[in-house]
């Protein structure tokens, strides 16, 4: 079972932010749009995807994140089975 979540952020953040969902190891899916709500961008995460075939997803958020002012990241994350019985 997925749920989504959404955050607002500035461009100058979403190169960090977007690190650290990675970093929580739960994100099947992430998603940036702009301020109207245009896909910039859109990339799975797979469970065994490790940091030298991802680098250049991060180049491209980073050229994203310089060129755009206020973005939205949607992400789809992953819920635990002991979390699936109390929802």
């Amino acid at each position: 079972m997925f749920t989504k979540e959404s955050f607002v952020i500035s461009g100058e953040n979403l190169l960090k932010k977007v690190k650290e969902l990675i970093a929580e190891g739960n994100i099947r899916k992430i998603t940036i749009t702009d301020k109207g709500g245009k896909e910039l961008m859109s990339f799975p995460l797979n469970v065994g995807l490790v940091g030298a075939l991802f680098a250049p997803v991060l180049a491209a958020v980073g050229a994203l994140a310089a060129l755009i002012g206020e973005c939205t990241i949607t992400v789809d994350r992953e819920v635990k089975k002991e979390e699936e019985k109390t929802i």
